[in-house]
């Protein structure tokens, strides 16, 4: 509730008329006025709330100033393309970042480490936009490899030989996300070898890979995964400069392009989906750590 309230409030805060905007400059006062008493908007700020918010609890979003579309229709049409990224691109964070991170841990203060660490803030410190449009010149345009732009839908064309268009768009977020995850899980890693039930462990004659991945690299992962959880929710929310730069029709673009708009509707309900999304992945992290962490059960 207090959530809907911040958002509608904002929302309406912004400057602008949405009824103005959608009739364009052409318009005349009265032809406006028309529009806003159609679309409620002459009503008062709490009457305008009040009937967004039942519809909200009803499944109903309004209509999309704009597209005039059920607002929740235009976000499953753009939320395609942005769950495929953050699913794709995730994968690629996990199957990097943890393992290279432990790796870094075990290995600690060689040459192994010295180098993960190099390439992880290497690849932190590069801007999204530089390496998307780097990726593009050298797979797109000298070697031809893969499509530079674009995103036919998978769910209309049933052929998932079109992800080689997610391709680079996944490498580009994956590649500084994977940085976080490498120097968060190596950091953790060595907290937790340091450890006395780590100690215990090797004294017991059990051997390092053993007391690596059944001791040290389960707890480890505690303060891992909700860094994971809300880096999936941020991914699949949209990423804007990621989107642009691969011409990607997805939730990124589409905030951006209902801001200029003053399409508050479609706003309003990417907001709050993200908003119900980040409680939900809140709620899935405590119950992870209640997998991970015995302790926590015992409480």
């Amino acid at each position: 509730m207090l959530a809907a309230v911040l958002i509608f409030s904002l929302m309406h805060l912004m400057p602008g008329d949405p009824a103005g905007v959608m009739l364009g400059d052409t318009a005349t006062p009265e032809q406006v006025q028309a529009l806003r008493v159609t679309m409620g908007f002459d009503q008062p700020i709490y009457v305008q709330f009040f009937r967004w918010f039942t519809g909200v609890l009803q499944g109903d979003f309004g209509q999309s100033i704009f597209f005039h579309k059920p607002v929740l229709q235009v976000i499953r049409e753009r939320a395609e393309v942005s769950l495929f990224i953050a699913v794709i691109s995730m994968a690629l964070i996990l199957v990097t970042g943890i393992p290279i991170g432990v790796i870094s841990a075990v290995w600690y203060n060689s040459y192994t480490d010295q180098t993960c660490s190099g390439a992880s803030m290497l690849a932190a410190s590069m801007p999204t936009f530089w390496l998307g449009l780097n990726l593009m010149l050298i797979f797109s345009v000298v070697l031809g490899w893969l499509p530079s732009s674009g995103f036919p839908s998978i769910v209309e064309s049933k052929n998932l030989w079109d992800l080689k268009y997610l391709v680079l768009p996944c490498v580009t977020l994956a590649a500084p996300n994977s940085a976080l995850i490498i120097r968060l899980t190596r950091a953790s890693m060595l907290d937790v070898l340091k450890e006395g039930y780590v100690t215990t462990a090797r004294a017991k004659g059990l051997s390092e890979v053993m007391v690596t991945m059944k001791h040290a690299f389960r707890n480890s992962l505690i303060s891992v995964i909700a860094v994971v959880g809300f880096t999936f929710v941020g991914l699949a929310s949209g990423t804007v400069i990621t989107e642009t730069v691969f011409s990607l029709p997805g939730i990124g673009r589409l905030v951006v392009e209902s801001v200029l708009r003053r399409d508050y509707p479609v706003i309003q309900g990417i907001i709050l989906v993200i908003a119900l999304a980040y409680m939900v992945v809140n709620l899935a992290i405590d119950f992870c750590y209640t997998f991970l962490d015995p302790r926590i059960r015992i409480a």
